[in-house]
């Protein structure tokens, strides 16, 4: 464990978090788990018309002067796939939802959620040379066509099939760690939080992996002046060039300075690097991809913005480690940001 790292983690309902299928825009069920979180400890839960749920915890110490909207977003959409096509011997073929990799495909087994929920096998082409695209991969459930189409049709969502699973001591396996991990940070830190001078809202967002559609709806009804998005940071690990990523698993949460989407506020980034110095928690700075940070910071007026995550090893696989003392890290630095978040309100003037 890390230098002065006590864990209280709820890892009964990290598990449920992580088991909890919905693919981008099937997201009805596990929003339906995190709003019921939420519930425990903000004021008012509800959700868009898109499929946001949206929890508002409101300043229990207020201070003189504006009190400040503080977002935290972390989205619930899994990639996945769906239905596309039933052949004449039963086998289905696949649209993909959101960034999957035939690497990370082949022999793997996956639910199909039709009218009944139905499991199956991605199989290999044995006689490939190459690694096929996935369009080309085909699903098998064992039965003939006419029996599948009792159960399935096009459109039917379909999720990988790992459940969560707990390595060891320390790290934690699971199909969905982008960004299930950075939801339960969430509700973990919304549950923890003690007094605030700021009204936070937590959001668990929907279509993130397929464009970052989710979000922008949510910033532009909240305005909020602070916000951060909680989201994997991509880290070394097997197969992976030491140059590629800034981050390593279990040296404290990932704090992003850039990622492809946006340029984190630079007095957020320092604000939170002396939260993380003053209070011993662990953290690193790193390079990431894109999130739903990209939609606080540029809807409407805008908002001071940046990411930060636990650092997650083979993200868009079914095979993402993630480190307990990581997801600590991360709890504790989310419940000090909005602890401490009104100390921010000279520069979001």
């Amino acid at each position: 464990m890390l230098a002065g790292m006590s864990r209280n983690l709820d890892l009964d309902l990290l598990q449920r978090v992580v088991d909890t299928p919905g693919i981008s825009g099937f997201e009805d069920e596990v929003q339906d788990l995190i709003g019921a979180e939420l519930k425990r400890t903000c004021n008012e839960v509800r959700s868009d018309r898109l499929g946001n749920m949206i929890g508002l915890k409101k300043a229990t110490k207020p201070v003189s002067g504006k009190t400040l909207k503080l977002a935290l977003a972390a989205h619930c959409d899994e990639i996945g796939a769906m239905v596309k096509y039933i052949d004449g011997d039963g086998f289905i073929r696949f649209q993909r939802v959101g960034g999957l990799f035939s690497q990370a495909l082949t022999s793997q087994v996956v639910t199909i959620h039709g009218r009944t929920n139905v499991k199956g096998v991605i199989v290999p082409d044995m006689a490939a040379k190459e690694i096929p695209s996935p369009e080309d991969l085909l699903i098998d459930v064992g039965m003939p066509k006419e029996e599948v189409e009792k159960m399935v049709e096009v459109g039917d969502p379909i999720t990988l099939a790992q459940p969560f699973l707990r390595l060891n001591e320390n790290v934690v396996m699971g199909r969905n760690f982008d960004d299930r991990i950075g939801t339960f940070c969430m509700l973990e830190a919304m549950r923890r939080v003690g007094e605030t001078s700021v009204d936070v809202y937590a959001v668990s967002t929907v279509q993130e992996e397929v464009g970052v559609r989710g979000m922008p709806v949510a910033a532009y009804a909240i305005e909020p002046d602070l916000g951060l998005a909680l989201d994997g940071s991509c880290t070394l690990g097997a197969h992976i060039k030491p140059h590629t990523y800034t981050v390593d698993m279990g040296k404290g949460t990932g704090i992003y300075i850039i990622d492809n989407l946006t340029i984190g506020n630079r007095k957020l980034v320092r604000f939170l690097y002396d939260l993380c110095e003053q209070n011993g928690v662990q953290y690193q700075k790193n390079i990431g991809g894109g999130t739903d940070a990209s939609a606080m910071q540029r809807t409407k007026a805008g908002a001071l913005a940046t990411t930060v995550g636990a650092p997650v090893r083979y993200m868009h696989t079914t095979v993402q480690l993630c480190h307990l003392d990581d997801i600590e890290a991360t709890v504790q630095l989310l419940c000090l940001f909005m602890e401490h978040g009104h100390e921010m309100a000279e520069a979001c003037q």
